[in-house]
């Protein structure tokens, strides 16, 4: 098991492969709106396998149902420009930034892992803290990833899943394929 001072060597070349997680959200055209990132995370980055997908309510606001994944690809750049791509991925998708954090949006993309690095430093933060408070981060990650151990507690998502405080919290699971269509 690996305790909260573990550091992880995190890649500082873009020549050495990093298995990373990425959760994907969307309320506005969801479906579109999760194609469209994972057909230019691929675009970019080749294969990448993406989790069933769910369907939450809107947390923190008044809003329609969010549709929920997570994707998981092998890249060979830093963590920095792995989320400086996915914030051109939220233009792309038309999202606007507004005052309010929890609102409405096109696409929401979150770097959750990043390797087993743990990083501290904003803006990247990962391991992501979404993943111990989001039944709809953590199921989906649990999903395409159960044996992973989280880079802080050595924990794997399945047995964080089924300790999961909120695991009845409404989340149900769609029959959609993003690859498709």
């Amino acid at each position: 098991r690996r305790g909260p001072d573990h550091r992880a060597r995190v890649a500082v070349s873009d020549s050495e492969p990093v298995r990373i997680y990425i959760s994907g959200g969307s309320n506005i055209e969801p479906e579109a709106n999760l194609r469209l990132a994972l057909a230019e995370l691929r675009r970019r980055y080749g294969e990448v396998d993406v989790s069933p997908v769910y369907k939450t309510a809107a947390v923190g606001f008044e809003g329609d149902p969010f549709l929920n994944c997570v994707y998981s690809l092998t890249v060979r750049e830093s963590a920095r420009a792995v989320v400086e791509f996915l914030e051109e991925l939220h233009t792309l998708a038309g999202r606007v930034r507004g005052p309010d954090p929890f609102s409405a949006r096109t696409l929401d993309l979150d770097l959750l892992l990043y390797g087993d690095a743990i990083i501290p430093e904003a803006p990247i933060k990962v391991p992501r803290k979404d993943i111990r408070q989001y039944a709809f981060v953590l199921k989906p990650l649990a999903d395409i990833a159960p044996e992973l151990p989280h880079p802080q507690s050595g924990e794997t998502m399945a047995a964080l899943w089924a300790s999961f405080p909120a695991r009845d919290e409404a989340i149900e699971r769609v029959d959609l394929d993003l690859a498709a269509g």
